[in-house]
Parts: structure tokens; sequence; C-alpha cells
């Protein structure tokens, strides 16, 4: 919005300064700002508001983690400070004929409010259960496909719209159309779908301490964004050798705007937490992140830029799978871990919240350059 209108601007008066908002890196550093003074600015009126209507968040007393008990009655449903905090910075930064902008900020928004609908039922409903997963599943399948279908059948994707990059390994791609051009939409579709809706679950199950799934969300982010830039640049394309993607350049503005909008809401989501984001939050991070992955062919690097959120989620799986496995066998279940998802195996062993995240934080921020570094080490 705002680049159309300072592009009319310098294009009938040519005033100084305005020719540099046609560059991405301009609109993405404007982008970035904007959703930090968006999320601190509004933050602390919506955690208000939040007080004042008491939503506040219900913590189960049979979990073990009685420093958890401390918690209860913290503002939740957060979530909508990040998603105002994203979307607004996209809406006037980002090229709004661009089919890129439309499709992430639909894929946030939709996932955004399913989290929104999980919340209120919980909060406001005083409902645990939240959301029927049935529910919760239908939204995420259905921007799966509807984000799938576009890159499938969008005639300026057809040339590489079932091919994915293979890390480590030069000139290699994973081409999806393996049924054939004809029946391949059956193969990339549903994979597409398995991705948005997993990582969305994989950020859901992360946000369990303060400042956990905002600060490792705007880390991948930020390698998100680096990856978005160079596969829209020609040249830069060319030089590192990875498949070239015009247009992409433009979610490296809606990267920013994430990982502004995290940064900012981290100011009031640090331990001790005043807010918490809650699935609001957390499940239109983690559509946004899926999302993302796939419209820059990079989703085989998703174990890697988002580790944290994978191994958190390998944690759930294992206890789950073991649990049951050991309960049929031995007529009772046992338990890889102290507690599942992984960072409450910590905090049963010991270890303050503050310095678990902290860790988590350095892990990620590890995982992201080893990410990075695919672009050379092939």
């Amino acid at each position: 919005m705002l680049h159309a209108l300072f592009e009319w601007l310098y294009q009938q008066y040519s005033p100084p300064g305005f020719g540099a908002f046609s560059f991405i890196t301009t609109r993405t550093a404007f982008a970035a700002a904007t959703a930090l003074f968006i999320s601190l600015l509004v933050g602390r009126k919506i955690i208000q508001w939040l007080s004042r209507m008491q939503l506040g968040e219900n913590v189960r007393e049979d979990i073990g983690l009685d420093q958890h008990l401390e918690k209860a009655g913290t503002p939740t449903m957060g979530g909508i400070i990040i998603l105002l905090a994203i979307i607004i910075p996209a809406l006037l930064w980002m090229r709004l004929d661009s089919i890129y902008t439309w499709m992430i900020i639909f894929a946030t928004l939709c996932l955004g409010i399913v989290g929104f609908a999980d919340d209120y039922i919980k909060v406001v409903r005083k409902d645990k259960s939240g959301l029927h997963g049935r529910f919760k599943l239908i939204g995420q399948v259905v921007v799966g496909v509807v984000i799938g279908s576009i890159l499938y059948w969008w005639p300026a994707f057809s040339e590489f719209n079932t091919l994915t990059t293979v890390p480590f390994l030069k000139d290699v791609n994973i081409d999806y159309a393996i049924l054939g051009e004809t029946w391949s939409f059956l193969i990339y579709i549903p994979l597409v779908t398995f991705i948005v809706a997993g990582v969305s679950n994989a950020v859901n199950l992360t946000d369990g301490l303060d400042g956990l799934a905002s600060g490792t969300s705007a880390i991948a982010g930020i390698i998100l964004g680096i990856f978005a830039y160079v596969s829209g640049r020609v040249d830069f394309s060319g030089f590192l050798d990875i498949m070239y993607l015009p247009g992409t350049g433009e979610l490296t503005i809606f990267c920013a705007s994430i990982v502004g909008a995290c940064l900012g809401f981290l100011w009031y989501n640090a331990h001790p937490a005043e807010v918490f984001m809650g699935d609001t939050g957390s499940l239109a991070l983690g559509g946004a992140l899926g999302a993302l992955a796939v419209m820059i062919h990079k989703e085989l690097l998703l174990p890697i830029i988002c580790g944290i959120f994978f191994i958190e989620t390998l944690s759930v799986i294992i206890q789950t799978s073991w649990f049951r496995y050991t309960r049929k066998k031995f007529g009772e279940g046992r338990r890889v871990f102290l507690m599942a998802p992984l960072h409450h195996h910590f905090e049963m062993k010991g270890w303050p919240e503050s310095k678990i995240v902290v860790r988590f934080w350095i892990i990620a921020v590890l995982l992201g350059i080893l990410s990075l570094l695919t672009l050379k080490l092939r």
C-alpha cells in the first residue's frame, strides 16, 4: 500500500529519497520497524484489555509443574498482538499485486482465526479442551490445500511448481511429479498440507515457556527471510547456484514483519511473562513459517531451520508412542522423558525456565547458521 503510494509520488514528483522504497531491502527494514512499533504500542493496550476482560490462562494442577501455577490468570490470546503486528506492516510494505503477498497473509490470518477460536473456547467459555481437534485440523487442511493448489496451478509457477531443493547437494532438486505431470498434484498438495499443518502444530507444542516460541520464531523468520531474498534475486541465486524464484523477494518483507512482531511481543512475553500468545499466535506463526518454506521451495530444510520445533514435536511422538507400546506389552506405560514436550523434561530436571529458553534460542541460532551454510557446503 505505502509502496505503491511512494512509487507513484516518485514517478510524479521525484522527491529525494523516495526512490529507495522500490528496493526490497528498504521496505524490509521499514516492515520490521513498523511491526516492532505496532507490537510495542498496541501490545500494552491489548494486555490491559485482556486483563479487564479477565481472559487469563487456565493452568492445570495435575501436570506436576508447580512453578507454572503462579502463571494462572496471566492474560492469554496475546497472539492478537502478533497478528496485527505482522499483517499491518505486510499490507503497508509488500507489493499488493504479488500473489505471494496474498498467499502468505491468507495462511497466517486463517490459522490465526483457528487459534483464536481455540483460545476463545478455552478462556471465555471455560472449556479446557478448546476447539475440537477435528475442526482445528480442518482449518489447517483448508489452508494447506489452498496454498498447495495455488503453487501447483498458478501459471507463473509452472516451471518449478513441483521442485524442491535438496540440502547439501549441488544441482540436485527433487521433483514431486513422480506420477507424471497429470497426477503429480495428488502428491504435492497433500505434502504442502502436511507441512503447513505440521509446523503449525509444532510451534503450538513449543509454546510452553515464556519467550520460547516467540524467540525461536523470530530466529526462523530471519533465516527464511534470507533464503527468500537470495532466491528472488537472479544474481544471488546464480552465484549460489540455487533455484531462481521470481517474486519471492516480497516474502523477505513478510519475514521481517514476523521478526519485528515477535521481538516486540517478547518485550511482554519474556520471563516472567505479562501475556501469553495462546493458540492465536502459535498456530499463525507456525502456519506462516511452514507456508514460507514451501513457497521458497526449502521445505526439506525445515528440520534444521525450525529445529527446535521439530525436536519438541519429536519428543512428544516418542513419549506417546513408547508409553502406549510399553503399556500394551508390560501392562504399564513407561516414559522416555520425565515429561514432554522436551522443555518440560528439563523443567522436571530442575533447570530454571529462563535458562531453558535461552539455551534453546542458542541452539536455534546454531541451527539457523547451519541452514545458511547449506548454500555453500554442497
